[in-house]
């Protein structure tokens, strides 16, 4: 088999379902191994996509395993010379699968994605390059990430991310959505890390892959991607961005970023987040106390938007202990 892809399914059959009919109107589908990991979502998923798709394996995991354990599930038992993680909320077109994968697999790179797309075809970022120590994780922030936001302009520092790609885009990381690896990296760097429940998994292993070889996006093949609905709906979330620091979303995102960070650039960095993070509590209170009354609102307008902020705040602190521990740690926190 030439190329296995891998879906991590948790309830999510309709997106997968819609996924696989936008596959199979090419009939390179088949030169595909197809692989769905079943975070234990106890509904009748298997049913109904098996029911469809008889030429899918399946992995039922005994638990919510997140992204990375899922993925290395179905690594562990792909037969390809190359992996696909594919989203559930994807949907392919032009045949970009079979047209990324004949031209990724002559080239010299080691991993590869496509340009990604809105619904509405607008473009989505693909792909992005590294900022040292991770500094761009502070832009979210809602006062401090503003005022870094300024300084950056002025001091015209280029932005890390590719909103659109050129057919050959040299990278550092790929979205997750759609990363396409060569086995032969794999066995070098080794699998996802699955201290990672969700979000940043993958930017660690691209920081891996590195190492071993370069990345790049294929701008010109397509798949639409409906950004962040299977999430919303698993953490009861109404923000699909990664902007949201405000509720158990916006807490995994700071964890597995906090995460993420430690892990490629050490505990200095790390800690330079965390401080950013603690110092942004006093300044959001003020800012938006400030901001109400200029505008003639109610003072404590949008107030749960900053207890939501500080109450993950609080929770990553909590996690200290496990942050500077050596031992692995399941950094799942909804």
């Amino acid at each position: 088999m030439s190329l296995s892809i891998i879906i991590v399914n948790y309830k999510s059959a309709p997106f997968i379902i819609d996924c696989l009919q936008s596959a199979v109107k090419f009939s390179s589908y088949q030169n595909f191994e197809w692989i769905i990991v079943d975070n234990n979502s106890n509904d009748n998923s298997k049913e109904n996509i098996m029911g469809k798709f008889p030429f899918i394996k399946w992995i039922d995991m005994a638990y919510n395993a997140g992204f990375s354990r899922a993925n290395n599930a179905g690594i562990k038992i792909a037969t390809g010379n190359a992996v696909l993680l594919l989203n559930p909320d994807t949907l392919i077109v032009d045949d970009a699968i079979e047209k990324c994968y004949n031209q990724f697999i002559k080239s010299h790179y080691v991993a590869c994605g496509v340009q990604m797309l809105n619904p509405d075809n607008t473009t989505q970022i693909s792909g992005s390059n590294f900022m040292k120590g991770g500094i761009n994780h502070l832009l979210p922030l809602p006062y401090l990430g503003s005022f870094l936001k300024i300084i950056a302009k002025g001091m015209k520092v280029s932005k890390p991310s590719i909103e659109v790609a050129s057919n050959e885009e040299i990278v550092q990381w790929i979205s997750g959505a759609f990363l396409m690896v060569k086995k032969e990296a794999i066995e070098k760097i080794g699998m996802m890390d699955e201290d990672f429940f969700l979000y940043a998994e993958e930017i660690e292993w691209c920081s891996r892959l590195n190492t071993v070889g370069k990345l790049c996006v294929y701008g010109q093949y397509h798949i639409i991607h409906i950004l962040g609905e299977v999430i919303v709906s698993a953490a009861d979330s109404k923000d699909k961005s990664y902007q949201n620091l405000f509720d158990k979303k916006g807490l995994q995102l700071i964890v597995s970023n906090h995460l993420r960070i430690k892990k490629q650039y050490g505990y200095f960095w790390f800690f330079v987040q965390l401080i950013a993070y603690t110092i942004e509590v006093p300044i959001f209170f003020i800012g938006l106390l400030i901001d109400n009354i200029v505008h003639l609102r109610n003072p404590f307008k949008n107030f749960t938007l900053f207890t939501g902020y500080t109450n993950n705040v609080i929770s990553v602190w909590k996690l200290l202990p496990k942050f500077m521990s050596n031992k692995s740690y399941f950094f799942k926190v909804f």
